[in-house]
């Protein structure tokens, strides 16, 4: 049973990855744009986005399943619960502390994975409107921006 628990937290954990993009893609660049566009604009300063209302959007699911898991004692959808969260938790750290600097944490980095998110969230953010994105998920990033990374992290090498 432990291991079928830990498989289902994996396993959600994994498949976020795709319904982050997927969310993103078609729900914060479709009709909730009006709550995604000031993540767009350009850094005012300002401590909190309306963006930031996406955190109790997809907090939402874990919490029933969290709730309605511990009522009825369904293991496996506390499992999934687990998973949504550990993801929301991955993506509060790569994207709000590692990207985006909320906090003055984590800031230099010479892993090759953790510049090509960077990068791939940049080029994202190079479109100010809400069509023409690229660079909709946050794990998983197109191989492009690892050799970019790469060859950035050798340049810097070489000039040392």
């Amino acid at each position: 049973m432990v291991l079928t628990i830990i498989l289902c937290i994996l396993g959600t954990f994994i498949v976020m990855e795709s319904v982050a993009w997927l969310a993103h893609r078609y729900l914060m660049h479709g009709f909730l744009w009006f709550l995604h566009k000031d993540h767009h604009k350009k850094d005012d300063g300002q401590v909190f986005e309306k963006n930031d209302f996406f955190f109790l959007i997809f907090a939402t699911p874990a919490i029933l399943l969290f709730l309605f898991g511990s009522i009825y004692g369904h293991v496996i959808m506390m499992a999934v619960a687990g998973g949504i969260t550990l993801y929301g938790f991955c993506y509060f750290m790569v994207h709000d502390i590692f990207i985006h600097q909320r906090f003055k944490w984590f800031r230099n980095t010479n892993n090759i994975y953790l510049k090509a998110i960077r990068r791939a969230h940049k080029m994202h953010h190079k479109h100010l409107g809400k069509h023409h994105g690229e660079c909709f998920g946050m794990l998983w990033v197109p191989f492009k921006y690892f050799r970019e990374a790469y060859r950035q992290q050798k340049m810097q090498e070489q000039k040392s």
